[in-house]
């Protein structure tokens, strides 16, 4: 189940990386719903890996990010994936509190896979609004990642 996870997070990262690319190459495209979802996408992924380690995160989740900010953010959120992969077992619980101050209890294998769809939720929602602000959308789709 690691390797599963492995994979699917790199998938996730190098997904977000090419779209930080779109968005670099496109920087008047980065403002309203695009640079709120896009900050969203990799502040939740931040919140998640801190919750899993037991520390406070530095971001919250609807915090503005700057554009510059966007790559080390998700290479960052990749590397403490990675780590928490080598370091932890995936069936271990992890008890937290959400930003609404409501406790819950997940194993981390949901958190992962949590924030592998949320990623590629948001990720799609993103390439639609480029594509309507005339934007070409990159293809994310799992099945070309592996190809």
């Amino acid at each position: 189940m690691k390797a599963f996870f492995q994979d699917t997070l790199e998938y996730t990262h190098r997904c977000n990386q090419q779209l930080i690319e779109v968005l670099d190459k496109n920087p008047e495209t980065y403002a309203d719903k695009i640079s709120l979802l896009a900050s969203h996408t990799l502040n939740a992924h931040h919140v998640w890996n801190h919750r899993i380690f037991g520390v406070v995160p530095a971001l919250s989740v609807w915090q503005q990010l700057d554009i510059d900010n966007l790559q080390l953010i998700n290479s960052e959120n990749f590397e403490h994936s990675k780590e928490i992969l080598h370091k932890k077992e995936l069936t271990e619980p992890i008890n937290y509190t959400n930003s609404k101050g409501q406790n819950f209890n997940n194993s981390i294998s949901e958190i992962f896979f949590h924030i592998i769809n949320h990623s590629t939720y948001h990720r799609g929602q993103l390439m639609n609004l480029l594509k309507i602000k005339g934007v070409e959308p990159i293809v994310t789709d799992y099945i070309f990642y592996k190809r």
